[in-house]
């Protein structure tokens, strides 16, 4: 699937259709993974995502802090960036695997958001869903991919639910 946003409100409000269809689909945990160069509104998509899923406060991008948990209504939200990992190997080292655990591990009632999953392979759940953000000219193109069944169950729910537009 590939999505037009045309500018940071229509990223915003993409995340926030994320998180409706997600919402639909609790208590079951998911796995999402967000790529793209910097700037391409990995953050952005998130943002959008958790204020759909209720959150009110800041959300700021985990580059440093490599994770940020959230809990709001129908998930414990776990926002990751390892844009700053050379290795997936320090991930081991940093605990954040041991902390997060392997799919079964996370729970029932957990949401994984991954940006640069790439730089922890091997050391991650796979993903439900896959959004690769490209920048378009003024805007971005979202090119999602479901590695999993459940993410093409959530992916056709997305498909349905894109306003006029998009």
């Amino acid at each position: 699937m590939s999505v037009r946003l045309a500018d940071p409100a229509a990223t915003a409000q993409f995340g926030a259709l994320l998180a409706r269809v997600l919402a639909a689909a609790a208590p079951d945990s998911r796995v999402l993974n967000f790529e793209g160069e910097l700037g391409a509104g990995k953050t952005a998509m998130i943002r959008g995502l958790l204020a759909g899923l209720g959150h009110k406060g800041r959300v700021p991008s985990p580059t440093y802090t490599l994770v940020e948990p959230y809990l709001v209504e129908t998930y414990r939200v776990y926002h990751v960036d390892l844009y700053r990992l050379r290795d997936p190997a320090e991930l081991d080292h940093l605990g954040l695997v041991d902390e997060l655990g392997t799919r079964d591990e996370l729970g029932r009632g957990s949401l994984l958001l991954t940006e640069w999953p790439d730089r922890g392979a091997g050391r991650l759940p796979p993903p439900d869903v896959a959004c690769h953000l490209v920048i378009d000219g003024a805007g971005r193109r979202a090119i999602l991919t479901a590695p999993s069944r459940e993410g093409v169950r959530l992916l056709v729910k997305v498909a349905e639910g894109l306003p006029a537009g998009f």
